[in-house]
């Protein structure tokens, strides 16, 4: 079986080299991502920092690490889509060579395994190649994160050998992955059904085709339901995973939704070419729902996250304008709020200490222990600075405050704090302010708690109310002997932008990626497609149309399923966006919508341009050959 999967793959190499190209990538980047995952959580922080400083480098750490693993998740779960796709499509153009192996005597294990061998075949040369990309790929990603912040300067992936043994596994696993599902399927085909012609769509979507794509829908539903009662963190969450969940329902769907969407298009329109258009997306629904497959994930992903995170983004900057009540607000190190207030003119200041703080929550075997942030505070002048949190007043001695970016924390808890070497013990929670879209620290704790000594070089941010009639010029310029001063606008205005520059940092290393591995599979789809018509198109040259007629339809036909795909995905995003707004309205009684109009056009007119600069050169190569010869093809 592995000399005829090979005679196989060398046969129709071309129908390979998407796959192939899926699995070199996903290798390079599974290789990189494993390597700086690693590198990450093993980083020393530099010699000779403060207790507090080197949390605040782990806390950074972190962060690092799950962007490296939603990175190196999401890689691996677009090259199982991609060579699945690639599998499902080469078998559905091969269901005749297919049935003549079963009709000379091949029974379905032999099947399955001849699919697979070709599958092993791949992932071996998709893993050889991806492992030579592989330091590129390091460099690359490295490069990457330390430009937008995530790692600091100097940050590289260290070498392990064994990661070479995981290229290997990690090829032939995604190969196999993918190749799976198609195998399956190629082996339940009837031999005589295999040789009829027609009826495709209802062979496509099958009893347990319907069955995914509905429940997938299901729980699109589910998910957009319970976004706005999960809370800000956990709505988030749900809302980033309507997109993917949507996407997928469209995409097992497709062969039924799309062809119907291509008969609503309005072909009369274009003449003659646009009905011969139609009818073949009609007649070939398999082709026209794998062509719009890679296109709906992509839309939908990208889109859909890129719109989430912007609506927010820009929710959670609204938001803490209402909840900030201020004239200035100085940035300084350390504790400033004695020096502020002293100053002629001031009212009252509110000054806030963020610092990293290691959390355990529970206790016995349910104890869990995390680094999160924790802010010192003066609960009256909290209160003052921040309308709507009444209950921090109860913050007093030895307890402890559930902030606005707590999870699982409520009043009535105990927890145990340790902040850089000042080990606060067990500390019960007495009060809770309400949760904030954009999060915040987790822990409020009264200003003593930790001592001065070691918030000398914590950033501290104060909120400064001035007097009535005070000279504003003159306080800021004394207020600038301590800190930096802003205006509250200004300083709300630089959080927005602030919080915007690490979601389109977050947005480009996860879904960058993403992109990447969408496109492929756009591109080997339409050049698959193109290139198992050549019979046809003779045929459509034999009736009387010319060459440029012939790439005019065909071009058509892509653009129609291209523009179909681009719908279906901004549906699917159009559920994560209606899953985000629900819980904005849920957790801050107002909804702000931002779409981001420059990427999403230009995700439109690139796909558009893709899809069609492929189509019309496989079309072209289509009909290199001579026209009696290209009749003579057997269909």
């Amino acid at each position: 079986m592995l000399r005829l999967a090979w005679a196989g793959v060398a046969e129709r190499w071309s129908l390979f080299v998407g796959a192939v190209l899926a699995v070199c990538l996903g290798v390079a980047l599974v290789q990189s991502s494993l390597l700086l995952l690693i590198s990450a959580a093993t980083w020393e922080a530099p010699a000779g920092l403060p207790a507090i400083e080197r949390m605040r480098f782990e806390e950074g750490m972190l962060v690092a690490v799950t962007v490296i693993a939603v990175s190196l998740g999401l890689s691996a779960f677009l090259a199982v889509f991609v060579i699945g796709s690639t599998f499902a499509f080469t078998v559905a153009q091969r269901r005749r060579d297919l049935a003549l192996l079963r009709l000379v005597g091949g029974d379905r294990g032999q099947l399955r395994r001849l699919l697979l061998g070709e599958a092993v075949l791949l992932g071996t040369a998709g893993a050889g190649l991806g492992a030579l990309a592989g330091p590129a790929a390091v460099r690359v990603q490295a490069w990457l994160l330390e430009t937008l912040g995530f790692v600091p300067a100097g940050f590289t992936g260290q070498w392990r050998p064994w990661i070479l043994g995981v290229c290997v596994l990690t090829g032939v696993g995604l190969a196999v992955a993918g190749a799976l599902s198609a195998a399956r399927r190629a082996a339940r085909v009837l031999p005589m059904e295999a040789l009829r012609d027609g009826g495709q769509t209802g062979h496509v979507m099958t009893r347990g085709r319907w069955i995914t794509g509905l429940s997938l829908a299901a729980g699109t539903v589910a998910l957009v339901a319970l976004a706005p009662v999960a809370g800000p963190a956990g709505g988030q969450a749900m809302a980033m995973c309507v997109s993917i969940c949507a996407a997928l329902a469209c995409t097992v769907l497709g062969p039924a939704v799309v062809p119907a969407m291509a008969r609503l298009l309005p072909w009369r329109a274009a003449g003659a070419l646009g009905l011969l258009a139609a009818a073949n997306l009609r007649d070939d629904a398999r082709r026209t729902a794998s062509t719009a497959a890679p296109l709906i994930v992509l839309v939908g992903l990208v889109l859909g996250q890129s719109v989430a995170l912007v609506s927010l983004s820009a929710a959670a900057a609204a938001e803490l304008r209402r909840g900030t009540s201020a004239d200035l607000v100085v940035e300084a190190d350390g504790p400033a709020g004695a020096r502020i207030a002293a100053v002629s003119g001031v009212e009252r200041v509110s000054t806030e200490i963020e610092v990293p703080v290691r959390l355990t929550t529970g206790s016995g075997e349910l104890a869990y222990t995390e680094l999160s942030r924790a802010a010192l505070i003066d609960p009256a002048a909290y209160e003052s600075a921040h309308p709507g949190s009444g209950s921090v007043r109860a913050l007093r001695g030895r307890a402890a405050a559930a902030g606005p970016g707590a999870l699982g924390i409520s009043p009535g808890d105990t927890v145990v704090a340790r902040v850089g070497d000042a080990d606060l013990g067990a500390l019960p929670v007495v009060a809770a302010v309400p949760a904030r879209m954009g999060g915040g620290p987790a822990l409020l704790l009264p200003a003593g708690a930790v001592p001065a000594a070691q918030l000398a070089r914590a950033p501290s941010t104060s909120f400064v109310t001035l007097e009535r009639g005070a000279d504003r010029s003159r306080v800021t310029a004394e207020l600038a002997a301590v800190g930096t001063v802003r205006s509250a606008d200004a300083w709300l205005a630089g959080r927005a932008a602030a919080a915007t520059t690490t979601s389109s940092a977050t947005l480009l290393v996860v879904l960058g990626l993403g992109g990447l591995y969408a496109l492929i599979g756009v591109v080997n789809t339409v050049v698959i497609a193109g290139s198992e018509r050549r019979p046809e198109f003779a045929a459509a040259r034999a009736i009387g149309l010319t060459r440029r007629q012939v790439v005019r339809m065909a071009l058509a036909e892509t653009w129609a399923v291209t523009a179909i795909g681009l719908l279906l995905g901004t549906l699917a995003a159009a559920g994560t966006l209606v899953a985000a707004v629900a819980t904005m309205a849920a957790v801050t009684g107002d909804v702000t919508v931002a779409v981001p109009w420059p990427p999403a056009g230009a995700l439109v007119a690139g796909a558009l341009l893709a899809t069609g600069v492929t189509n019309v050169l496989t079309t072209r190569a289509a009909m290199r050959p001579a026209l009696v010869s290209l009749l003579r093809v057997r269909e």
